[in-house]
């Protein structure tokens, strides 16, 4: 059996076109038509990866993102007609890890979930290449590239394995300003492309959790212009 492949679209002629792409790749699909049932399957199943439409009849995609990353840290790809800068911002910033918009190729949307799943695999692998350092202790911030927990004041962060990779990533380069560019290439293995938001989203969610005011965050920084580095 293959990776499950959870599809949520009202749209019964998409969800049913993705399915088949999905099942000729030897994914196990679960395919709905609402959130509710959506969440009813996730907690029965142990999903490798989720696509969700942005416009559902119960709730939104959007608000069916949040609900998932409050207990699952699964890849998800939102899906949807919306094409404006925001409605992007708004679902990485809520946890999703990706955004693809109606119409798509088929074979697009594979190729993002193949890539999304290899990084999720490549992040959680028991098995991690040692590391200079694997782990950073410091002004009430616990970071273990080992546990692959992160610990803030006694609490653990429930982080994703995309927030992780880019706050361990700060923390190796502690004292140094890390650009957008260099951030996405390092975290996402792909080529930083202008305008691109992805990195700047993330960082929101990041500072979030860890219940930072985005003015003056203690930790991760902005220095306008340059990137985001963290004080020695």
């Amino acid at each position: 059996m293959g990776d499950k492949v959870l599809i949520v679209d009202d749209e019964k002629e998409i969800a049913d076109l993705v399915e088949v792409y999905l099942q000729n790749e030897n994914y196990t699909v679960f395919k709905f038509y609402n959130a509710t049932d959506a969440l009813a399957c996730i907690e029965r199943e142990d999903m490798s990866l989720a696509i969700l439409d942005v416009m559902l009849p119960d709730m939104s995609g959007f608000a069916l993102c949040q609900k998932i990353r409050e207990s699952h840290l699964f890849p998800i790809i939102m899906l949807t007609a919306k094409v404006e800068d925001m409605d992007k911002i708004t679902g990485l910033t809520l946890g999703a890890d990706d955004y693809i918009t109606k119409p798509f190729n088929p074979l697009e949307l594979i190729a993002r979930v193949k890539t999304q799943l290899r990084r999720y695999t490549r992040y959680n692998a028991a098995n991690a290449l040692p590391m200079e350092s694997q782990e950073y202790d410091f002004a009430g911030l616990y970071i273990s590239q080992d546990s692959h927990k992160c610990i803030l004041y006694g609490k653990e962060l429930p982080l994703t394995p995309i927030e992780f990779h880019i706050l361990w990533y700060l923390c190796e380069h502690r004292g140094k300003v890390v650009s957008s560019e260099e951030l996405f290439e390092a975290v996402w293995g792909e080529k930083y492309l202008d305008n691109n938001n992805t990195v700047m989203a993330h960082i929101a969610r990041l500072r979030e959790k860890m219940h930072e005011p985005s003015r003056k965050p203690k930790f991760v920084k902005t220095v306008w212009g340059v990137g985001y580095k963290i004080e020695k």
